[in-house]
């Protein structure tokens, strides 16, 4: 007789983060609980029509810009009702220090420049971050950068280490207008347009005019 669970699996939603060259994986964050709620906005990016043409009305320069707002929520209760490490040690730092390090160029990044600035070698330029995907269910594989961050720690232990927090997270979506076009990253915001479009043809009507009451292409007759 097959035992089947009560509840179905439920998926994960992490940030994963590639390596410098774009290919590989180096680690993933899982969210320890599903945010509640998510929160996306999409900017239309419209052709610039200041001349008022008509022929430019409806172009569009490329796939909107997408941002999202979610809140993770990061909890070590669990584990320091069971001793485990490194939370009965460390609380919640480790967690905090993985979300945090995402938008901190890398310490031997930051030494080689000064060093090399040092040496009249180098003029100081913007360090590149890693490439991270939000991964939300297999229908949003996407790629983002963090443009928001911020933390509400909410719990200590004795020795002052944060055991419960509220980490409030904007993302903003790279598409291909942003990343060049071999690269995994813009290959994959391409896959996911390609996946929308799928999903939306499985949304159309086949009669539209039995539920809107109008005969549209009666109207350009």
């Amino acid at each position: 007789m097959t035992a089947y669970p009560p509840y179905p699996r439920l998926l994960k939603g992490a940030i994963v983060v590639l390596d410098s060259s774009g290919t590989t994986v180096s680690s993933t964050i899982p969210f320890q609980y599903n945010p509640e709620s998510l929160s996306r906005t999409l900017q239309v990016q419209a052709a610039n029509n200041e001349g008022g043409e008509r022929m430019e009305a409806l172009r569009l320069e490329g796939a909107p810009v997408e941002t999202f707002k979610l809140d993770v929520e990061i909890d070590a209760t669990d584990e320091l009702e069971k001793g485990q490490e490194p939370a009965v040690s460390l609380g919640i730092y480790p967690q905090l220090s993985a979300l945090e390090t995402l938008i901190y160029p890398t310490s031997g990044q930051v030494k080689q420049n000064m060093q090399l600035a040092d040496k009249g070698m180098l003029e100081i330029v913007p360090m590149e971050a890693p490439m991270t995907l939000l991964v939300w269910g297999d229908k949003r594989l996407l790629p983002v950068r963090i443009t928001d961050f911020s933390i509400t720690e909410e719990a200590y232990d004795i020795n002052l280490n944060p055991i419960r927090a509220k980490v409030s997270l904007g993302l903003r979506v790279l598409s291909y207008n942003d990343l060049q076009w071999n690269q995994r990253a813009s290959r994959l915001f391409m896959a996911h347009h390609k996946s929308k479009e799928r999903m939306a043809r499985k949304s159309r009507v086949s009669n539209p005019s039995r539920i809107t009451g109008v005969n549209v292409n009666a109207r350009f007759r």
